[in-house]
């Protein structure tokens, strides 16, 4: 893929210091972009200035801290949108619909939110990309909650992409990534999962966070692509 485009581009990551939204903002920077994440965690932002990237601390569910971020960082070519959160997963019977709530706080909202700030100060020919996850669209029991935030996301990619017409609006629907998403298992759980996985994927193996971060960049790089959710699940769905 020819990443010449981004050269010099003024690209923020929301939620781009671990995971896939690391390995995105490093895969942009390496294209010659001008990279920003974003996020709460001090001690990641940290790491992530020690890796050459810029960071800035930004509670996207507050915004108040959104829109003076956007103001201060003035106009932008691209953004990609990785926030997420693990509450809300298990069956429904069980299910806290506190937690789901917070749950919707946390991915949903905060991608609205994150939006909204942003807009005022996207390039017209710009991208706004959102990751979003398998569950939107898999129907796998025990996923009726985080399912329903990135489904509702989803929805709307195509609708918003009317709406914004030369703003391109895309998302990157990712299946079983290793990431620290999965830290709430224990090691040998974890392990133990991704093995059943792996064996139910037609590609054989768990997803590396540079195999999504690939996809968004070909979605903000592709000037053609618009209101598309993209799987990049190695055939799980």
């Amino acid at each position: 893929m020819n990443t010449s485009q981004f050269q010099n581009k003024k690209v923020i990551v929301a939620g781009g210091t671990s995971g896939i939204g690391l390995v995105t903002a490093q895969l942009f920077a390496n294209a010659g972009a001008a990279v920003t994440v974003t996020g709460r965690n001090a001690e990641k932002l940290k790491s992530s200035q020690q890796s050459g990237l810029n960071a800035a601390q930004v509670d996207s569910s507050d915004t108040g801290s959104l829109e003076a971020f956007f103001k201060s960082h003035g106009t932008t070519d691209h953004l990609v949108i990785a926030l997420g959160g693990g509450k809300g997963l298990g069956n429904f019977a069980d299910l806290s619909l506190q937690d789901l709530r917070e749950g919707f706080e946390q991915k949903y909202w905060a991608h609205l939110a994150t939006i909204k700030a942003a807009l005022p100060y996207m390039g017209p020919n710009g991208s706004i990309t959102l990751v979003t996850a398998i569950t939107g669209s898999a129907k796998m029991p025990g996923t009726s909650g985080i399912g329903a935030m990135n489904g509702a996301l989803e929805i709307m990619v195509p609708i918003l992409a009317k709406e914004f017409k030369q703003l391109r609006i895309n998302a990157v629907s990712p299946g079983v990534v290793d990431t620290v998403w999965w830290d709430f298992l224990t090691s040998e759980t974890k392990q133990e999962t991704f093995d059943y996985y792996a064996s139910q994927i037609p590609v054989g193996r768990i997803a590396q966070p540079g195999d999504v971060a690939s996809v968004v960049l070909f979605l903000a790089g592709n000037g053609y692509m618009t209101g598309k959710v993209i799987g990049c699940d190695g055939g799980l769905a």
